[in-house]
């Protein structure tokens, strides 16, 4: 640990006087080497817990954030501080690749960003492994618990690489958790309950709004608030890509300067409308969700919810970017109950029927003890969502049945830059021999040579991480051009006796359980909106936070509360049920069952439905969008019932 105290690096390397709440209690319990937990609203510093610790640790700070354009602006920032910090992820060239790896080798970073996927990486871990990581740093942990509102996988499979990384200390870091989710995290990373540091969720400059509104009658209502409220940067949210276009468009008709941001978007417009907004040349940004997350911009004075948040941890993010210089800004949510329709079928279109969870559980177990998957092939086979299966196979992991064994590449190939003889020259002779074993396991084409890693292995008898090591230090020497290809997944066979008949029910029960936890997400937003006192409370208890009226909320101001019109119950023609059927006869992969039916018919797309072009621009995809999913899925069960007998 290097001599300067926080106090005086916080000065001398990020220019601040003081510390925020909870940052230096943050510090303080990573410097004396043990886990900790920082739960801050959005806006708070949590980013300074770990970029200050690490100028005060030796080793390599490695931070595991899910979103790419995060980790370019804080990446920049550290530079811009003359701090060594560097990312890798699947966007950097092959040469960039490799100044970075070298970079980790030879000590001279720092800081290093990945995502979670990153650490099951073979090609990474090779690259890590040994090296003294001083801490990791994961941000957005709340993902890491089931009970959280964006729960991933692969944060499951961070506790493991803790430990055979030897990280020395963990930090996790969330803007939402439920205290349920909190105890997940320190249980996932043995955070002691002392070493929680939350600094609770009130911001009494937020200013929280409920105007119920019919779906039509939005457009005026947010002219209506953007030309009575004075100027000021502000980010409406919207549930689809298409009405982020829409809206921005309305706006700019009306006189108003805005942009459209939504993860459809060409990175490069994407990045240029973030940096427009953060410079204040586009003051009001249109976005879906894919906007917001890193977005440092401490003067936004509204925060508009154009279309119903799908659940509180959302809301509480979303608004938490208003007003982070303190000043007075609204949050105003304009409620619909039809919006429950769009935010239901998100989550009803993600959850895997019987016949898809059957279909991927015996592709396991019938691959015997060694499994060799990808979750892209079992995604297109079984017309499950790729993240979906990704959360199947963690749940088999957590029941004892199978046993993640790492990513591999299955084709690996390079471009040699001098002769075979030339290059083994300047090895030593023990260490020429191996190679020149690798290089007889090889096969050459015009360009690329292709190398037999199952031949390669039984010739020298090493595994295939010191195989792919010896390769790799040859590309560091710039002696060839590596390029590793056909990510895979493999897995062993733990448990061998198993009630198959019993795993499919438990399987498919974990999924419905998950389901209806996210529709009660959406129902919860209901009954916020139409919240009789304190908005800021009610939100705030939800988070395990109790505090008085505030005061300056629209009802505590005097709002009428909000009593919402409830969604009209639609029926599917006859019409529409037989041409269904008929295509579903064309189209047994895609449209075969029932919950496939419905996706469609809702306009949820699948991997099957999108390995067809021809159903994709079907007039019958998405017609039924303005039907709660749940009723299209019921008639269309009936319908099966009634057709049988």
């Amino acid at each position: 640990m290097i001599s300067a105290t926080p106090e005086t690096l916080l000065k001398s390397q990020f220019g601040f006087d003081d510390f925020r709440p909870g940052q230096l209690k943050t510090i303080e319990i990573l410097l004396t080497g043990r886990n900790a937990a920082a739960i801050f609203p959005t806006g708070s510093g949590k980013s300074l817990c770990y970029q200050l610790t690490a100028l005060m640790l030796p080793g390599l700070t490695v931070v595991i954030s899910p979103l790419l354009a995060l980790m370019k602006d804080q990446i920049d920032s550290l530079k811009s501080k003359n701090i060594k910090a560097e990312r890798l992820d699947s966007s950097l060239s092959e040469d960039q690749y490799r100044q970075v790896s070298n970079a980790v080798r030879q000590g001279d970073l720092k800081m290093l960003f990945v995502s979670p996927e990153r650490l099951t990486n073979e090609r990474f871990l090779n690259l890590i492994r040994g090296q003294k990581i001083s801490l990791l740093a994961v941000d957005e942990a709340h993902c890491i618990s089931a009970w959280g509102h964006n729960f991933r996988p692969d944060y499951l499979k961070l506790p493991q690489a803790v430990k055979s990384l030897k990280v020395e200390r963990v930090l996790a870091l969330t803007a939402t958790a439920t205290p349920k989710v909190a105890d997940d995290m320190a249980a996932a990373f043995n955070i002691h309950k002392r070493d929680i540091v939350n600094t609770g969720f009130y911001r009494p400059n937020l200013e929280f709004r409920v105007t119920a509104c019919k779906g039509d009658a939005r457009e005026q209502l947010l002219l209506q608030r953007m030309n009575e409220r004075p100027a000021g940067s502000a980010i409406v949210y919207v549930h689809l890509q298409k009405d982020a276009e829409y809206i921005a468009g309305l706006l700019c008709d009306n006189g108003f300067n805005a942009a459209p941001y939504h993860a459809g978007l060409k990175t490069e417009v994407r990045v240029a409308t973030q940096e427009a907004f953060m410079a204040g040349r586009i003051p009001i940004i249109c976005a879906t969700i894919a906007f917001g997350m890193g977005v440092d911009k401490a003067d936004i004075r509204y925060v508009y919810h154009y279309h119903l948040a799908k659940g509180f941890e959302s809301y509480l993010q979303e608004t938490g970017r208003a007003g982070r210089d303190g000043a007075p800004s609204i949050c105003e949510l304009f409620a619909c109950a039809d919006d429950c329709t769009t935010l239901e079928n998100f989550v009803y279109g993600d959850t895997p029927d019987a016949s898809g969870i059957t279909g991927v559980v015996n592709t396991l177990l019938d691959a015997g003890d060694d499994i060799d998957i990808t979750a892209r092939e079992l995604a297109r086979d079984h017309d499950i969502r790729q993240l979906v299966v990704s959360t199947l196979l963690t749940h088999m992991e957590l029941m004892g049945i199978i046993q993640f064994d790492g990513y591999y590449y299955s084709d690996i190939r390079f471009e040699p830059h001098q002769t075979s003889a030339k290059i083994l020259d300047q090895y030593t002779p023990s260490q020429g021999a191996f190679l020149r074993k690798i290089f007889a396991c090889c096969h050459k084409a015009r360009k690329w040579i292709t190398l037999d890693i199952v031949g390669a292995k039984e010739k020298t008898g090493f595994d295939r991480d010191v195989i792919l090591r010896a390769m790799e230090s040859l590309q560091e020497k710039q002696l060839i051009t590596l390029q590793l290809s056909g990510y895979r997944q493999k897995f062993k066979r733990v448990k061998k006796d198993i009630d198959r008949v019993k795993l499919y029910t438990d399987l498919e029960k974990l999924f419905y359980e998950h389901e209806q936890l996210e529709i009660d997400r959406i129902s919860d937003m209901i009954n916020y909106a139409e919240e009789t006192s304190c908005l800021t409370r009610r939100l705030l208890a939800w988070f395990g936070e109790e505090i008085e009226p505030c005061g300056h909320c629209g009802i505590c101001m005097g709002d009428t509360a909000v009593i919402l019109n409830r969604r009209p119950a639609h029926e599917i023609s006859a019409d529409i049920l037989q041409r269904i059927r008929a295509l579903s006869v064309r189209y047994p992969k895609a449209l075969g069952r029932p919950r496939q039916q419905a996706r469609f018919l809702c306009g949820l797309n699948s991997p099957a439905v999108f390995a067809k072009k021809t159903l994709r621009g079907n007039p019958l995809f998405n017609i039924c969008a303005h039907i709660p999913f749940a009723s299209v899925l019921e008639t269309l069960l009936s319908s099966q019932n009634n057709a049988a007998t």
